[in-house]
């Protein structure tokens, strides 16, 4: 068992994580996408910091005899459900970016045919040069 110090110890942490990942959120450091599962993992630790019989009853349920296992057993679940969330965000992230570096080639190669054809020098050209150079350098 618990004792009635670690409890207030952890709920106080945890508390304070979850403050903190709310003021985060407001500020738009964090998207909610990443949030919840970040929400989640803490609510579950604060249900199992303040019931610590839970934690008891689930591990006894699932078959589990140790509830020392069973923490190791969900911290195990939770790092794989950030883990795949994250990799789930890059690999959205890394298909935006290739679909974004393909349409700036197209562009590319589009105003280096606009340039061949009009030639140097155009009012309309210059700026559009002007543009992609500015493009360039970013």
């Amino acid at each position: 068992m618990m004792s009635f110090r670690l409890q207030i110890i952890l709920v106080v942490i945890l508390l304070a994580a979850l403050a903190v990942i709310i003021a985060m959120l407001k500020k738009r450091t964090l998207d909610l996408k990443y949030v919840l599962v970040w929400l989640f993992c803490l609510i579950v630790l604060l249900i199992f910091s303040i019931f610590p019989g839970t934690m008891t009853k689930l591990a006894r349920f699932i078959g589990i005899y140790s509830p020392v296992n069973m923490i190791f057993f969900l911290g195990f679940l939770l790092a794989v459900t950030i883990i795949f969330t994250l990799t789930v965000s890059l690999s959205r992230t890394t298909g935006k970016v290739r679909k974004l570096a393909q349409m700036m080639a197209l562009e590319n190669d589009t105003w280096e045919k606009d340039k061949k054809e009009a030639g140097t020098g155009a009012g309309v050209n210059a700026d559009h040069e002007q543009a992609h150079e500015e493009l360039h350098l970013q």
